[in-house]
């Protein structure tokens, strides 16, 4: 839905009506008070801004409102009288013109509570683990917009990464950089082209600045390195669905974003700046479905499947006293590596829920035989949470329970992992600058860093800071 400013929405309507001769009624109007979008019809996040009288040009300054009590802001015969400054259409802005940048940073910091936690590992956190202090987890820019009325482009670098085996933080690294190529006018079709999401599991779609638990579950994320790769995807979004995608996630509602009612294309397969390996690649197929009830309660359920042949890392382990490479029991294609996977997100309007499993088949090391073969996997996650809006701000609370039964398959060797998770927390949303969350964490989960993949159990509080920009 394109977006105008508050003054300009009036004006826009005011004058319409009265060109067209339209009836001088009362219309009643309300503003999102995330997106300041304006609509004629109530709904979540809408706040009321009262009723309002068209204006014929012309007329007297002082066209009277319905009702005192309707009056909550300054009288829109007021506004109509100063029309905006002109506009240039979007047709006629250069494409330099139509480019935006904004951003998030986000700053970390764990402390054990219990148990062994100054021995745990997450592939989620860097920052958790022995001798640990304050860290940045993120820091993206993101630089978007439409080059012209048929191609978008969309380019996000994490300043904020840490190579493999380095001791240093905060290197620039490539996370997206796609272009959207719309195949119709109404834009409801578009092929992405470029490193970007893979449309499997809604968590992994979800961005990072609006998810609210710290990290993604392991059983969904384990499947995509970075949840991105390098690949083509086509994606379509009927109208009505392109509006609700884009309110979830604008309202402060948590969506995903708009990654299509259906979705499926083909990519690389080993992750996200890595090169292809095998001239194999991979395929995905992704449906999701956000319904809207009748009192403006919002449900989406969806599935998604990947399948592909995936080529393990392999080096010397010693284990058991013996030292060995692992031999790698596939095709020199690489091994089979396929999951489907079932979401279903019940918005926070104020209760909410949101659940997603999966299951599939990877490769694995499997230590007796000192082979990496085809196993089974599966795992997945449940949280509920409650939305409190007031004058504090947007108050947050959740609790999420994972597991995760199935191979590390980016690790070298591709080690087994065991993940049983409990987290509950609170995220603190002052304003849309600024977010503050604190959680407690009980982590039970393997060590797939090296051998012997103990599995370590411990208790950590987690914070994070959060800026938007």
């Amino acid at each position: 839905m394109k977006k105008i400013p508050l003054a300009a929405a009036f004006w826009t309507m005011c004058g319409t009506a009265a060109a067209e001769g339209a009836p001088q009624a009362a219309v009643e109007l309300f503003v999102d008070t995330a997106t300041r979008q304006i609509f004629a019809e109530p709904g979540p996040g809408r706040q009321r801004l009262g009723k309002f009288v068209p204006v014929v040009e012309g007329a007297a300054a002082s066209a009277p409102v319905a009702s005192a009590r309707d009056a909550t802001v300054a009288a829109p015969a007021t506004v109509a009288a100063v029309p905006s400054a002109p506009v240039r259409s979007s047709s006629t802005k250069a494409w330099y013109e139509k480019i935006g940048i904004r951003g998030y940073v986000q700053m970390r910091y764990n402390q054990e509570l219990s148990g062994d936690a100054k021995s745990l590992k997450s592939p989620g956190d860097r920052f958790i683990g022995r001798d640990q202090g304050f860290g940045i987890r993120r820091a993206r820019v993101v630089i978007s917009g439409d080059v012209s009325d048929r191609m978008s482009i969309y380019i996000q670098p994490d300043l904020a990464s840490t190579p493999s085996g380095s001791s240093t933080t905060h290197f620039a690294q490539l996370r997206d950089a796609y272009a959207d190529l719309w195949l119709d006018k109404e834009k409801t079709w578009r092929i992405r082209a470029g490193q970007s999401k893979i449309p499997y599991g809604w968590e992994d779609l979800q961005s990072s600045q609006n998810r609210l638990a710290p990290d993604r579950a392991d059983a969904l994320n384990s499947g995509v390195r970075d949840e991105r790769d390098l690949g083509v995807i086509a994606y379509w979004s009927p109208a009505v669905a392109k509006e609700r995608f884009a309110y979830l996630q604008k309202s402060g509602l948590k969506g995903s974003g708009d990654y299509g009612v259906v979705g499926f294309g083909v990519y690389n397969g080993q992750g996200a700046n890595r090169p292809d390996r095998n001239d194999q690649l991979h395929s995905v197929i992704h449906f999701s479905y956000p319904f809207k009830f009748a009192n403006g309660q919002f449900l989406e359920v969806g599935a998604d499947a990947y399948a592909g042949r995936y080529k393990v890392s392999t080096a010397a382990a010693t284990i058991d006293g013996a030292t060995f490479t692992p031999r790698v029991d596939a095709p020199e294609a690489g091994s089979t590596d396929r999951r489907v996977a079932a979401h279903v997100v019940y918005y926070p309007q104020p209760f909410g829920f949101q659940a997603e499993w999966t299951v599939g088949k990877g490769p694995e090391l499997d230590i007796a035989r000192r082979t990496i073969r085809t196993k089974s996997l599966r795992g997945g996650y449940a949280q509920v949470m409650y939305k409190f809006d007031g004058g504090y701000g947007s108050l947050m609370p959740y609790a999420k329970w994972q597991t995760y039964r199935g191979a590390a398959k980016f690790d070298t060797n591709a080690p087994r992992m065991n993940v049983d998770e409990v987290e509950a927390g609170v995220e603190w949303q002052p304003s849309n600058a600024v977010e503050l969350a604190v959680a407690w964490a009980n982590m039970r989960r393997t060590d797939v860093s090296a051998w012997p993949y103990r599995r370590v159990n411990g208790q950590l509080l987690r914070m994070q800071l959060q800026v938007n920009y």
